[in-house]
């Protein structure tokens, strides 16, 4: 049995609780609204996870994967809240993965312009990051999460129990998202418990989030391996599952800044190391064309001025705007060599 942890993500009125431990889906009555009346409790069929809200609840379902997170599910999920009467004095509960809190949270936010939201982390990736910060969003064909709006939930419940119902690759791959927290000044992941590791990583995005909710600076560094993981998903149809995707983009992110005299091959061989640890793969399954890739990083959203990225320096992780293709290229060859 863990240890049950809080962490608070600071937004002054709109401050809300994350909450790790095992077994916490079961306080998700004592964070309701106090004047909802319905609970439209979003999920997917493989999730398995079952939620009792203490109210009136009705489970809406998803597809499954990336290929379900798109404008439509939202159009559809929100033409099923209207049909059975929901509205905003009542809540939307997220039940399950990353997919799942961003659609559900997306579709909260617009829902009669905006109604409260709760989520239920059930995958690893979840827990240290989709679900917590308020970012909602869906694919378009261009690119990753280019639809979407930010839509602080008013609870995070972060059930370590639930993580038993996870297939292995996907708790590997959860790992990959959290390995970015080791590179933003988390504590040493390996010396830590479970709940330690989650909470670690909660505490830091939290941290980042109350400094800048809507990505107007600093909260772009969480972002870190992020521009190719994207366009890795984006272009291979989302072979690769995110945190896959992820712990590739961070090798990339770090060779990147090795080729522009960032850091240097021992903080190059820090990132490899800490991946392979994770068993997740470094390189890509498929080279997709260095061209190719490029064309879809330029539709990043965090592209301002350029070819954006989020690079590691002799100060730590910062954005880094305007970065050449030929440092992206020889970082390309290396990683896929």
């Amino acid at each position: 049995m863990t240890n049950r942890r809080e962490v608070t993500v600071e937004l002054g009125e709109a401050a809300y609780p994350v909450i790790i431990g095992s077994g916490v889906k079961d306080e998700l009555s004592l964070h309701l609204p106090a004047h909802a009346r319905r609970a439209a409790v979003v999920t997917q069929e493989n999730i398995g996870v079952e939620v009792e809200t203490g109210i009136e609840q009705r489970v809406f379902t998803i597809g499954d994967g990336e290929h379900a997170k798109v404008p439509q599910t939202v159009v559809d999920l929100c033409e099923a809240f209207a049909s059975w009467g929901l509205n905003r004095n009542d809540v939307v509960v997220g039940v399950g993965g990353g997919v799942v809190t961003d659609v559900a949270g997306f579709a909260a936010s617009v829902f009669h312009r905006g109604i409260p939201v709760i989520h239920v982390a059930t995958s690893l990736l979840g827990q240290v990051d989709a679900a917590i910060g308020g970012k909602t969003g869906v694919n378009l064909s261009a690119g990753k999460n280019l639809f979407g709006s930010y839509w602080q939930p008013s609870a995070v419940l972060c059930d370590l129990d639930t993580l038993g119902t996870l297939p292995h690759r996907h708790y590997r791959a959860g790992l990959g998202e959290m390995a970015k927290y080791h590179f933003l000044g988390s504590g040493d992941f390996s010396s830590m418990q479970l709940d330690e590791q989650v909470a670690e990583a909660v505490r830091l995005k939290a941290e980042v989030v109350a400094s800048d909710e809507r990505e107007g600076g600093r909260r772009a560094l969480l972002n870190y391996g992020h521009t190719l993981a994207h366009a890795l998903e984006t272009e291979g149809e989302h072979e690769l599952l995110h945190g896959e995707a992820v712990a590739i983009g961070l090798v990339y992110a770090a060779e990147v800044a090795h080729a522009m005299g960032r850091i240097g091959s021992a903080r190059v061989a820090e990132h490899r190391s800490l991946i392979g640890s994770y068993d997740l793969s470094t390189r890509p399954p498929t080279d997709y064309g260095f061209d190719r890739l490029v064309d879809s990083m330029r539709r990043d959203k965090k592209a301002l001025s350029g070819l954006t990225f989020v690079l590691d320096g002799k100060d730590g992780v910062e954005v880094v705007e305007g970065v050449g293709e030929s440092d992206l290229r020889v970082a390309y060859e290396r990683l896929i060599a």
